[in-house]
């Protein structure tokens, strides 16, 4: 949404928006309250999803949190949690582009130089089936592009 109000703002330079440059609002007003409702379903969820995931993962690999001989599991959770919050603004919001500038790459440069990506691809995997759990299916419309985009991002596909 800020990044489509910037564009908008150096599109329009020195005239008025049309209808069409402007349907973006329109189409934002008319989904906020079902973007709310997520955002606080994902805040009041948090903690559980993310046991969920950790759960389903130390169940599919016991070892994906060990690098070098190491528990990662705190920082596991603590990346994971960031995630998790900034995928809820960004559903709230409605802007991918702001949530790649400013987290994934980011994120993404860090978690290759420490060969991450398989965990990541595996955490990002669960955590779709574990949310579409605890959403509708409507709601999860909204959330499935965001979480797919941290998959992608972060995972072995990028």
């Amino acid at each position: 949404m800020l990044s489509q109000f910037n564009r908008l703002a150096l599109d329009s330079d020195g005239r008025y928006a049309n209808d069409l440059e402007l349907r973006f609002i329109e189409d934002y007003l008319q989904s906020y309250q079902m973007r709310i409702n997520i955002y606080k379903k994902l805040q009041d969820a948090e903690q559980t999803i993310v046991q969920q995931v950790y759960n389903k993962l130390k169940a599919q690999d016991p070892s994906l949190l060990i690098h070098k001989q190491q528990d990662m599991t705190v920082k596991w959770k603590r990346d994971t949690i960031r995630v998790l919050r900034y995928s809820a603004v960004t559903v709230l919001t409605d802007d991918t582009a702001t949530f790649q500038e400013r987290l994934l790459l980011w994120f993404q440069t860090i978690m290759r130089a420490f060969g991450a990506q398989r965990s990541c691809e595996m955490t990002y995997t669960v955590m779709q089936e574990v949310i579409q759990q605890h959403f509708t299916a409507e709601e999860y419309s909204y959330i499935a592009p965001v979480l797919d985009l941290n998959r992608t991002a972060l995972g072995t596909a990028a």
